[in-house]
């Protein structure tokens, strides 16, 4: 790992990724706190409020990632604080997501017996995909306090091998899998998916750019993008 040049940058970095676990807390304790709640569905307008949030969130993961958002920002930033910017930008807006949601209620099913049975297992899958693939490309690089090996890696090992976005997929069956789908969880998981969908287009075309034929030769092994024999 290079070393930061100063003790504000190391504070920085370091802070970066102490917000990055602290909103990835929140956001699990939101879900399983405040979006189980069972309510009367309350209209559409804190249903569209919600959405804006997120969308907000999910504006700023996307572009912030692609190459002319980087080389924009790069004469602006030191090169060792680039990533910080980005991990603590997300991560405060996962915050003011989780903390200005607005209840939405309603309740799709709550399942029990062997529905119950499924649909934990669902949950429990996600989670351990989430954190083999967090475990693959290493959670110090993700945060912004390890810096990315020049030139970068392509990672194929773990989950890797079974689709090209595994960490996508357990996020997806983590927020898709609850066996008490309220209102709120439907919409969470919804924009969540949604998003992952549509970003994965743009993101593959960064990593192409990154990686060159090496992720060509990837994509063709591993032909999946977040769901084996489906997408």
């Amino acid at each position: 790992m290079t070393q930061p040049e100063s003790a504000f940058e190391r504070t920085f970095i370091w802070g970066g990724a102490v917000a990055f676990v602290l909103s990835l807390a929140v956001t699990a304790l939101t879900w399983m706190v405040i979006f189980g709640r069972t309510a009367p569905f309350q209209g559409w307008w804190p249903l569209a409020v919600d959405v804006v949030l997120f969308g907000a969130f999910a504006a700023h993961h996307s572009a912030f990632a692609r190459d002319w958002a980087k080389a924009a920002l790069d004469p602006l930033l030191p090169s060792a604080l680039l990533r910080s910017v980005y991990v603590w930008t997300a991560s405060l807006l996962l915050l003011v997501v989780c903390a200005n949601w607005r209840p939405i209620g309603g309740e799709a099913y709550d399942l029990t017996g062997v529905a119950w049975t499924v649909t934990t297992l669902v949950q429990v899958t996600g989670a351990w995909l989430s954190w083999r693939s967090l475990a693959a490309i290493d959670f110090l690089e993700l945060a912004g306090v390890r810096r990315l090996p020049t030139p970068p890696t392509l990672k194929r090992n773990g989950p890797y091998r079974l689709v090209r976005h595994p960490m996508h997929l357990g996020l997806v069956l983590l927020v898709s899998g609850s066996p008490h789908m309220t209102g709120d969880r439907l919409a969470f998981a919804a924009a969540t998916t949604l998003y992952l969908i549509v970003a994965i287009r743009w993101e593959e075309r960064g990593l192409e750019r990154t990686f060159g034929d090496a992720y060509v030769r990837y994509r063709r092994d591993v032909p999946w993008r977040i769901l084996p024999y489906v997408y």
